[in-house]
């Protein structure tokens, strides 16, 4: 493309932010910016940050201090570069970025990034621009929609966000306030969407949210969908062979919703819900609106649905007032359920949440001995859950080439990495695969023995055993 310009975007956090960062990419295409890898070649660098934690907010920073060098050099040999601040620390920071990292041209809140374009010309305009409103109308419906040739440079896997946005205030957590109130997205506009995502090869479909499973966008119908309607309607559009969705809150694990994992073959025995903590005292200091008890009962109803079903899950430890006896019971939890792994961090007070101004924060050094201590029990499950795989026969969706010659790399329907001898016009299809040996990080496997076995119908592949 002569005279194209070259668009850099680095995201941080959770799996909202990649999505959020390929619609950037999208929304740009039109005026003239190509995606670059490099962020050294980039006309425009933007960075589509993250707020939940501290460490991710100075990671940010760090990041701006490279991005500044960068932009330097470029000046230096005549080019002009334009550096971006997106998403959650753009959004509880605003100006404030500009002040502490001078470097930055323009700062844009997560519901105005479809604003990207105005926003350049007024930052080249003024010097700088800011915009971290959160606008009536709905940023869904000025997004550009991907071309066929982007949809395919990013693979066989998507993200589609369907909901955004969460109204349990947490009393740890930044989101309402950075993304606001929860609102869901049309069904037929994501329908759309996702078929277009199908069309261009797409096969695996992940529906994202900050509280996914409150989804309740209106229908064709008029009336509003639930997020088990939303997949059950998902799973008919040709093409999409595997679905998941994240994050999703214990409260609204629905009866509808836990029976789609019984009735939907296309929906992977893989969920991640999020716990925080064990006891019932530091879960209402939290604000979480469940229980242990509450808990242990949806895990053990999702079990009886998808008897092969994998947790995975969240969990803060050294929440402010939290025992040893607290902690002890999050260390039953974790016995109790199982889990094929989980994300666990120290607490974090988040300026602005109530969190950060309750009595009796937990001592650091403390934090780290209890974080360490959860971490190796959750290491010593997804060790054994993994080993547990040697023998089984998994559909894996291959995405890419590996390292060494004849190797491919796929996901499990666990969201395993799985390493396989294939050849690459298996790039982009499920195939069925033997799990042959475990490392720490990925699985290795054969191909099934014949081409029938490979295309072996992947419900019965996925229930063959637990």
């Amino acid at each position: 493309m002569n005279g194209a310009k070259k668009v850099h975007i680095k995201s941080f956090g959770c799996q909202m932010n990649v999505y959020d960062s390929q619609r950037m990419a999208d929304t740009l295409a039109p005026h003239g910016y190509v995606e670059t890898a490099t962020a050294a070649d980039a006309d425009l660098v933007i960075l589509n940050t993250c707020h939940i934690r501290e460490k991710a907010a100075e990671k940010v920073y760090s990041e701006l201090g490279r991005v500044r060098r960068l932009k330097d050099d470029a000046a230096t040999a005549g080019r002009r570069v334009t550096v971006a601040v997106a998403g959650c620390v753009a959004q509880a920071e605003g100006e404030e970025i500009i002040r502490r990292a001078p470097a930055v041209d323009l700062v844009v809140g997560p519901q105005s990034y479809h604003r990207l374009p105005d926003l350049l010309t007024r930052a080249a305009r003024d010097g700088k621009a800011v915009d971290t409103e959160f606008p009536a109308d709905d940023k869904f419906n000025h997004l550009a929609a991907p071309d066929r040739a982007a949809i395919r440079g990013r693979g066989a896997s998507a993200f589609v966000t369907v909901q955004e946005g969460c109204d349990k205030f947490c009393t740890f957590c930044v989101v309402p306030y950075t993304r606001g109130a929860e609102i869901s997205r049309p069904a037929s506009k994501i329908l759309a969407e996702i078929e277009r995502l199908a069309d261009a090869g797409v096969r695996e479909v992940s529906l994202i949210g900050q509280n996914v499973n409150a989804y309740h966008g209106a229908g064709p119908d008029g009336r509003a969908w639930s997020l088990a309607r939303l997949l059950a309607r998902v799973a008919q559009i040709p093409g999409i062979e595997r679905l998941r969705y994240t994050t999703s809150h214990p409260g609204d694990m629905t009866d509808d919703l836990i029976a789609a994992h019984r009735d939907l073959p296309q929906l992977m025995p893989q969920l991640h819900l999020p716990v925080q903590s064990g006891a019932d005292r530091v879960l209402a200091a939290m604000n979480r609106r469940h229980s242990r008890a509450d808990y242990l009962d949806i895990v053990e109803r999702l079990r009886a649905a998808r008897p092969d079903l994998a947790l995975t899950s969240d969990f803060i430890v050294g929440f402010p007032g939290e025992s040893e006896a607290d902690f002890a019971a999050t260390m039953s939890l974790v016995d109790d359920v199982g889990y094929a792994g989980a994300f666990s961090f120290k607490y974090s007070p988040r300026p602005g949440t109530p969190g950060a101004e309750l009595d009796d924060q937990v001592a650091e050094d403390l934090k780290a001995d209890r974080l360490q201590r959860l971490q190796q029990a959750i290491d010593r499950q997804q060790a054994a859950f993994n080993r547990g795989c040697v023998g089984r026969t998994f559909g894996v969706l291959f995405e890419r080439a590996g390292r060494h010659p004849g190797q491919l790399v796929g996901r499990s329907p666990y969201l395993q990495p799985v390493q396989v001898t294939a050849p690459s016009s298996l790039i982009g299809t499920v195939a069925a695969v033997i799990v042959t040996e475990v490392s720490s990080n990925s699985l290795f496997g054969a191909l099934a023995a014949s081409p029938e076995q490979r295309r072996a119908p992947q419900p019965a592949l996925l229930n063959a055993g637990a």
